[in-house]
């Protein structure tokens, strides 16, 4: 595998982490490497990929060569591969460079963002990585579809080695109600008199395009017409830490706002880094999470409410996030601040409906979306890579429509 890598604080590297241990769960018989960034770390990971030079792929390709893997499994988001010089990036030419280089080994490559509709540079990125790649893996059907009418409107071939494998969610971090109050004792949170028994949580990383505000912002209207309907008080659990100082400005915003909510005794602040079993954990004790986004083509912290079988509202239309919460059932769609404030009143006052969207959601996991099922697809997607590049066939994936 080539990624980023914790101990680095990216969501890529979490990914790569958990993907990496139900691979080799999967494949007892076969030593699952990674070749990573040089803040990478741990047993069988290579830290080489060094983006102060401007040929930081050479090493990579080379130590491909030693190993003479069975397949070599990417992880790509922009920003992991662009080497820049004097402020101005390469647009991830060194990263295509890597791609013709690895040519001669089954190649898989997993994109971690394919909007609905490209710029111009990814567009091309995204023509040139399929032409050099044999097998591409969308995490969504309707990036797939999406991507064949782009490519035919600008009159290109559409790609036939795109293969949808969707972002795997851990099947074995279920919690039941009984657990909840241990749970709560664990994360400090019962030493918190004033906290309700009931929480709707905001969790994950705090970055601008999650939009904590927009919740915070109308939390305490929202808390009060909850009890006024149903007689129970309802409170806020905002948990999370910020990884990225570019985001500082609206981070201070978000616990700026938390700070008078906690004033209150309406919300708590719970500041932890976002993975590990302390990520299921927070959304364990949580009857309902939020999942704001402006820009999410696939979650990772949807993954993990899918993973507890959370029921939670999120924004819609939004690339990844409408398409699972369409998919699984589990979950409702905001396109209005009306209309979260409506959904997290229903979701409150209707316990049944709690139930019934976390049956779904467990339903979901175990046929869909749990990791068992992921590397079942990502061995199908190996094979059909080394049938590629040993026979020197593209691969042909049926379209979706």
């Amino acid at each position: 595998m080539i990624s980023s890598y914790p101990p680095r604080l990216c969501g890529i590297g979490t990914f790569c982490e958990e993907a990496r241990e139900f691979i080799q769960k999967k494949n007892p018989g076969r030593d699952v490497l990674v070749i990573s960034h040089l803040d990478g770390a741990g047993e069988g990971v290579m830290p080489l990929i060094d983006l102060n030079r401007e040929d930081w792929w050479r090493p990579v390709v080379d130590k491909v060569e030693e190993l003479k893997p069975y397949a070599v499994h990417i992880q790509h988001e922009y920003g992991l591969y662009e080497y820049y010089s004097n402020g101005q990036g390469d647009r991830n030419r060194g990263f295509l460079k890597m791609l013709d280089k690895l040519r001669k080994w089954p190649t898989v490559m997993e994109p971690h963002t394919v909007h609905g509709r490209f710029t111009e540079r990814e567009a091309e990125f995204i023509r040139q990585a399929c032409d050099l790649t044999h097998m591409m893996i969308f995490k969504c059907a309707y990036q797939k579809w999406r991507l064949h009418w782009q490519f035919s409107q600008r009159g290109w071939p559409v790609p036939t080695n795109i293969m949808i494998i969707p972002h795997g969610a851990r099947p074995d971090k279920r919690y039941s109600v009984e657990d909840v109050p241990h749970l709560r004792e664990e994360l400090g949170l019962n030493a918190i008199s004033h906290l309700s028994k009931h929480l709707v949580g905001l969790v994950g990383w705090i970055q601008s395009n999650k939009r904590w505000d927009i919740l915070t912002s109308m939390w305490e209207e929202v808390r009060k017409e909850i009890h006024e309907r149903s007689g129970v008080w309802w409170d806020l659990l905002a948990a999370g830490s910020m990884r990225d100082p570019n985001h500082e400005r609206d981070y201070l915003l978000y616990r700026g706002q938390l700070e008078v909510l906690e004033k209150s005794k309406a919300a708590h602040f719970f500041e932890f880094i976002p993975r590990g079993d302390v990520y299921y954990k927070v959304m364990a004790v949580c009857d309902c999470v939020v999942l704001p986004s402006t820009d999410e083509t696939q979650s990772g912290t949807l993954a993990r409410i899918i993973a507890v079988n959370k029921p939670y509202i999120t924004t819609a239309p939004m690339e990844g996030l409408t398409s699972q919460t369409l998919e699984s059932g589990g979950g409702l769609l905001f396109s209005t601040k009306e209309l979260l404030r409506k959904h997290l009143i229903r979701l409150a006052c209707d316990a049944e409906l709690r139930m019934k969207l976390g049956s779904r959601l467990q339903e979901y996991l175990e046929k869909v979306v749990s990791w068992e099922v992921v590397t079942e697809q990502y061995d199908e997607a190996y094979s059909i890579a080394r049938a590629s590049a040993l026979g020197g066939n593209p691969a042909q994936i049926p379209a979706e429509f």
